[in-house]
């Protein structure tokens, strides 16, 4: 898989990126990821990218042609562009796993002021992708949170094949609780059933414990 980043901070998810698995999955040339800076197809002197809101209002704008310019020299047969957005359709576990199963190529579009002009949404952008009810200072930081999340379900970048089917949300549940040494630790004692060795009853209390974490904590998962 390749992945573009398009934002005018570039260095947030290159930085971010280099990192843990995902700096390992690129060195291991399982995933190629380029963090692009949009002033870079800026055309005047001053390589400016936003202007002022027709209608009037606070903030500035991000103008169409720099990044018309940029998707033009990145977008390849079957890129899909996806614009991070805090109106764009929430970002879940079953998207990560769509978008890494289907897609080579991914182009994500990073918003900052008060967005990207309507029109570069209208002609070019395939998703419109939220990570969450809030607003950020800019779309790189959602941009690397999805990046993160996709690259990890792609084949080999993890450790163990099966880790990612055991996820929080792989399932429909939150995650089971998970312990290590020591046995005891500050009057709190691993649960005995873990230490047993009968994996039978070990995955019915850990389905068990998914379902209750699920019900106190996200109850809308169950229905």
């Amino acid at each position: 898989m390749r992945i573009d980043i398009l934002s005018l901070f570039p260095q947030i998810a290159t930085h971010a990126l280099a990192e843990s698995i995902i700096g390992r999955a690129q060195q291991r040339a399982l995933v190629e990821i380029h963090s692009h800076n949009i002033r870079d197809w800026a055309t005047d002197k001053h390589r400016t990218t936003d202007d002022t809101p027709y209608g009037g209002g606070q903030g500035m704008v991000m103008k169409c042609e720099p990044i018309f310019t940029a998707l033009s020299a990145l977008r390849t047969d079957g890129a899909k562009v996806l614009f991070m957005s805090p109106a764009g359709a929430p970002f879940k576990q079953t998207t990560a796993q769509r978008l890494a199963t289907e897609c080579n190529h991914l182009i994500l579009l990073c918003g900052h002021y008060e967005g990207v002009d309507q029109r570069v949404i209208d002609l070019l952008v395939d998703e419109e992708i939220s990570i969450g009810d809030y607003v950020l200072t800019n779309g790189v930081i959602a941009a690397v949170v999805v990046v993160d999340a996709i690259v990890r379900l792609l084949p080999e970048v993890l450790g163990d094949a099966t880790s990612a089917l055991e996820d929080s949300f792989a399932t429909g549940l939150l995650e089971f609780p998970q312990y290590t040494r020591p046995v005891e630790f500050e009057g709190l004692r691993v649960p005995d059933i873990l230490l047993g060795g009968n994996h039978a009853a070990i995955a019915k209390w850990r389905q068990e414990q998914a379902r209750a974490k699920t019900r106190q904590t996200r109850p809308d998962l169950l229905s």
